[in-house]
């Protein structure tokens, strides 16, 4: 079984820092064991265009399963090539000892275990328990340079995002209430509960999805519970930024999904799609005045995250074949031009020293490389055609006026296109100019290039032609979601 492989793998590259004591071997092994990862991913996605799989009970997998594993190995891949020599040169610079650098080869793949685990699990209690566990393992990320700001980021993290998930407890607690009382049955299995969906009592399933939605939407970045995420993902080490932004953010939105498939089977779908409208579009609006005064390069990207998690809510809130399909495409996409946007800001900031943009000048003359990326990715990050988040943002917008909501959609277009203008001002203003004059010229390693090119590949294709084989995941995910939405 290709899941059970896969968290095999992972399992396997978080021993190997207790008998492998140099980085860079840890670090090559690493990247291997992740391409494996991604290929066994790839095939369980197609695999699960056939049928869904269930394993003991325990292990419920289906398309929606498969596309966020999918989504989870390509970013945690491209992450650990960019972290070989990340770490490397941390240590060669005294920021990291030896020691440290294995801690965190050990806890890159703690975390990725949970967030994929919690995808693959049926019972909605161990869901809630692995989501809980990427934030305990994931803050010893954010705090791992033991600056006081890291460390402040750490605990505000750890204390927001379990407040979060105490709530979307209280919310399983009441499901699980109706589920024993009105469904007849004793059990936390989400299958066995969308069986007995249609018995639940409504008012408790109401109230159960708001604790759940604001819970769970803590951990997802949803306004206005996102406070923990600009400090958390400026401070992470840079692989973990992309990781925490490109997938940890989805992983409650996994979560949040589930719940919605059984709650709207008596409710209907406006009650939850209304909500979700309504804080897609409450994020969208909060990001963007974030967005338009930000001088910190990684908080403005971590402000980007805010926005987008209101694009995709807007999308899902929607609803109908094209909103969910536009939703699930623009969290792909969003994954991998956010990872590679990380990528780019942690290059400039090991190179300029400093976060604040204010300081960083002519970064296309001191990193031709990343430069260009960093260009090429704001762009995309902001919607521009060819690259293909405007395509999602796109099939979101239209399926807003399909649906005739026009308020709100003319809401999303106005503020998408004051955050573009927004994040091309920013990013111009340090790409172009006059680099420092005792600045050297930096020339990328290969591992760090081929991270580059391998996220810029789905950002440019994507934008030109969708693949059949990726067409065809994403239609079986909404197929799955229409079943409940």
């Amino acid at each position: 079984m290709e899941a059970i492989l896969i968290l095999g793998i992972i399992v396997f590259l978080a021993i190997v820092p207790l008998f492998l004591k140099d980085a860079r071997k840890i670090g090559i092994l690493n990247s291997a064991g992740y391409f494996a990862v991604m290929v066994f991913a790839l095939h369980l996605s197609l695999k699960l265009l056939k049928g869904t799989i269930l394993f003991y009970n325990f292990f419920y997998l289906d398309s929606l399963s498969g596309f966020f594993i999918l989504l989870t190995s390509i970013i945690s891949f491209a992450s650990s090539l960019y972290s070989i020599e990340y770490i490397s040169a941390d240590i060669d610079n005294n920021t990291i000892s030896k020691k440290e650098s294995r801690l965190y080869y050990a806890l890159f793949n703690l975390f990725t275990f949970t967030m994929i685990f919690a995808t693959t699990v049926n019972n909605v209690g161990i869901v809630w328990v692995s989501i809980e566990m990427t934030t305990l393992v994931s803050a010893f990320l954010v705090g791992f340079y033991g600056k006081e700001e890291s460390v402040e980021a750490a605990w505000k993290y750890i204390i927001i995002c379990s407040l979060g998930i105490s709530l979307a407890l209280l919310g399983i607690i009441l499901l699980y209430y109706t589920v024993s009382t009105n469904g007849g049955i004793r059990s936390l299995n989400w299958t066995d509960m969308l069986a007995v969906a249609h018995k639940l009592d409504p008012k408790v399933l109401k109230i159960a999805f708001i604790f759940i939605l604001v819970g769970y939407g803590t951990k997802a970045g949803i306004a206005p519970m996102h406070t923990w995420l600009p400090d958390a993902h400026s401070q992470a080490l840079t692989p973990i930024s992309a990781l925490l932004s490109g997938v940890l953010l989805k992983t409650a939105l996994y979560a949040i999904l589930r719940f919605i498939m059984i709650i709207n089977r008596p409710l209907g779908p406006d009650f939850s799609g209304n909500l979700l409208v309504f804080f897609g579009i409450f994020s969208l609006v909060i990001a963007a005045g974030f967005i338009l005064v930000q001088k910190d390069i990684k908080r403005l990207l971590a402000y980007h995250s805010v926005e987008h998690i209101g694009i995709i809510l807007f999308g899902l809130g929607i609803g109908g074949p094209l909103g969910l399909y536009g939703a699930m495409f623009h969290m792909f996409n969003h994954a991998v031009t956010k990872a590679l946007m990380f990528f780019g800001a942690g290059n400039i900031v090991k190179k300029y020293k400093t976060h604040d943009m204010h300081l960083m000048n002519g970064i296309i003359e001191s990193m031709p490389f990343t430069g260009f990326f960093v260009i090429a990715g704001a762009f995309a990050l902001a919607g521009m055609p060819p690259f293909s988040i405007f395509f999602s943002e796109i099939i979101i917008l239209i399926s807003g006026f399909m649906k005739g909501s026009y308020i709100s959609s003319l809401i999303y277009l106005l503020v998408i296109a004051l955050i573009f203008g927004a994040i091309i001002y920013h990013i111009i203003k340090i790409v172009f100019g006059k680099k420092p004059d005792n600045m050297s010229i930096a020339k990328e390693p290969l591992s760090v290039k081929s991270a580059f090119i391998f996220l810029f590949i789905f950002i440019a294709f994507f934008g030109i032609t969708m693949p059949a084989f990726f067409d065809k995941i994403i239609n079986s995910t909404v197929e799955v979601l229409l079943k409940g939405f």
